[in-house]
C-alpha cells in the first residue's frame, strides 16, 4: 500500500509543478517554445475537449484576387484541368488510326470517347457526394494519378474491347476532379472573383483539349497512337503532382454525410430550383454540340477535297485557344454585368460558328470552328459559375448533376453524330448541331430571365 500512495502522491506534486511552470513562467527557465509534455489530469482534458474551434477558422476569408493563394489556387486547378480533358479528347484525332487498325466505323470509332464520357457522367453520381463527405483536395489528388495511370496501361493492351475497358475505367476516375473542381471553387473563392477563377480553370480545360489532339495528332503521325497515350500519360502524373503541391487546403468545406437521405434530399433541393434543371440541360445540349463536331470533322478533313495530314488535322485544335481567351473575358464580363447578359450571346457566336462550317473553302470552315470554340468555352465557363452560385446547399452534388448531364451530352450525342455523319455526310452532321444549338439558344434566353440570388456567404 505504502508504494502506490508515494508514487501517487508523487505525481500529484509534479503536475501542481507543472501547471505553475505553465501559468508563470519564468523568463529564461527553458528555450523558447518548450513545452514539457506530461499526463494531463482528466479534468483538465474535458476542460480541452469541451472548448469550441477558434473563431479564426470559423471566419476564415475567402480567397481574393491578387492574393498569393488565389494565384496558387488557379495554377492548380488550371493544371488539373488540363490533364483531365487533354486524356479525355485526345482520342478524337486518333479514331480514324482505330478505324484501320481493328477494322471499326466512324460511330464504332467514337466509342474510345464516348465510353469515357458515359463512364465519367456515372461516376459523377458518386464521386461529388463523396467529396461532400471526405473533402475535396484529397478526392482530386487521386483520380488525377489514377487517370495518368490508367493512360499509361492502355497502350499495352492487347484487343479493343481491352481498350475500352481502360478507357471506362479512365472517365468513372476523372470523375473525381471534374465534378469536385466547381465545388472547391465555389467554397473557397470570394464570389466577387468566382467567375475569373472559373474562367480560368475553364481556359485550363480548353488548353488541356488543345493539347491533347495535338499532342495526339502529331505523334500519332510520327510514330504511333501507343506512343501518343504514352507521352500523355506521364504530361499527365507530372500535372497532377504539380496539383498536389500548390492548392490551397479547403478553409470553408463542411463535411455532409454520405447517406441515401442527404442524396435524396438534394436532389430535391437541385430540381426544385428555378435554374438549376435548366442549366443541367444547357451542359448536355452544349457539349453534346462540341463534341459531334470536333468528333468528325477529323473525318472530313482527312477526306477529298481538302485530303490533310493527320498532324495537320491535330494542330487544328489550336482554335481552343480562342476558348482559352473567351472562357476567362467571359467570367470577367459577367462578374460585372451579369451572366444573362453574357450567356446567351455565347450561345449564339456558336450557331453562327457551326453554320460557317457547312461551306466548302477551308478558311471559313477553320473559321467557324474559331468562333464555335470561342463561343463553346464562354457558355460553358458562365453556365459553371452559375451552377455554384445558385446551389446553397450540397454544392457537389450540384456539380456533379451539372456534369453528369455534361459527359451524357458528349456521349450520345458524340455518338448521335456518326449516324448523321454515315447517312448526310458533314451537312448533316451540321444540321444536327445547329438544332442542339437552337434549343440551347431557347433555354438561355429563359434563364436570362430569372431574378439572381443572392450572394453566398
Amino acid at each position: 500500500m505504502t508504494a502506490p500512495l508515494i508514487r501517487r502522491t508523487y505525481q500529484i506534486s509534479r503536475t501542481i509543478y507543472w501547471n505553475r511552470e505553465y501559468r508563470l513562467p519564468y523568463a529564461g527557465r527553458h528555450p523558447i517554445g518548450y513545452q514539457p509534455t506530461i499526463a494531463r489530469t482528466e479534468v483538465e482534458m474535458n476542460s480541452l475537449a469541451a472548448q469550441p474551434a477558434p473563431a479564426s477558422a470559423a471566419a476564415a476569408p475567402r480567397i481574393e484576387k491578387g492574393t498569393t493563394q488565389f494565384r496558387r489556387a488557379c495554377w492548380a486547378l488550371f493544371a488539373a484541368g488540363f490533364a483531365s480533358f487533354a486524356l479525355l479528347y485526345c482520342v478524337q484525332p486518333m479514331m480514324p488510326a482505330f478505324s484501320a487498325a481493328f477494322a471499326l466505323n466512324a460511330a464504332q470509332s467514337s466509342l474510345a470517347l464516348s465510353i469515357s464520357t458515359i463512364a465519367l457522367a456515372m461516376g459523377l453520381l458518386l464521386t461529388g457526394p463523396l467529396s461532400d463527405a471526405i473533402g475535396r483536395k484529397p478526392v482530386m489528388v487521386t483520380a488525377l494519378c489514377a487517370a495518368a495511370l490508367l493512360t499509361l496501361l492502355s497502350p499495352l493492351v492487347p484487343g479493343w474491347h481491352a481498350f475500352l475497358l481502360l478507357r471506362a475505367l479512365l472517365g468513372l476516375v476523372l470523375s473525381g476532379q471534374v465534378a469536385v473542381a466547381m465545388s472547391y471553387l465555389s467554397e473557397e473563392i470570394d464570389p466577387r472573383h468566382l467567375g475569373l477563377a472559373m474562367g480560368l480553370y475553364i481556359s485550363g480545360n480548353s488548353l488541356g483539349g488543345m493539347g491533347g489532339r495535338l499532342i495526339g495528332g502529331v505523334l500519332l503521325d510520327f510514330f504511333s497512337w501507343q506512343a501518343a497515350l504514352a507521352a500523355l500519360g506521364l504530361l499527365a502524373l507530372l500535372a497532377a503532382l504539380t496539383f498536389w503541391r500548390l492548392l490551397p487546403d479547403s478553409r470553408h468545406f463542411q463535411a455532409t454525410p454520405l447517406s441515401f437521405a442527404n442524396l435524396a434530399h438534394g436532389l430535391r433541393l437541385h430540381f426544385s430550383d428555378q435554374g438549376l434543371p435548366w442549366l443541367f440541360l444547357e451542359a448536355f445540349l452544349l457539349v453534346g454540340s462540341f463534341v459531334a463536331l470536333f468528333n468528325y470533322m477529323s473525318f472530313r478533313l482527312l477526306e477529298p477535297p481538302y485530303g490533310l495530314s493527320m498532324s495537320l488535322v491535330g494542330l487544328l485544335s489550336v482554335v481552343y485557344l480562342s476558348g482559352t481567351y473567351s472562357s476567362t473575358q467571359a467570367g470577367a464580363l459577367a462578374d460585372r454585368l451579369g451572366r444573362h447578359w453574357v450567356f446567351w450571346p455565347s450561345i449564339l457566336l456558336m450557331l453562327g460558328g457551326v453554320l460557317l462550317t457547312l461551306c466548302a473553302p477551308l478558311g471559313l470552315v477553320l473559321a467557324g470552328m474559331l468562333l464555335f470554340a470561342f463561343g463553346f468555352f464562354a457558355a460553358h465557363s458562365l453556365a459553371s459559375s452559375w451552377v455554384g452560385r445558385r446551389a446553397l446547399q450540397a454544392r457537389g452534388q450540384a456539380s456533379s448533376l451539372y456534369l453528369f448531364s455534361f459527359y451524357a451530352g458528349s456521349s450520345v450525342a458524340g455518338t448521335a453524330g456518326g449516324f448523321f455523319w454515315q447517312h448526310g455526310g458533314w451537312t448533316g452532321v451540321g444540321l444536327f448541331i445547329a438544332a442542339l444549338l437552337g434549343l440551347a439558344l431557347i433555354v438561355a434566353l429563359r434563364l436570362s430571365r430569372l431574378p439572381p440570388k443572392q450572394a453566398l456567404a
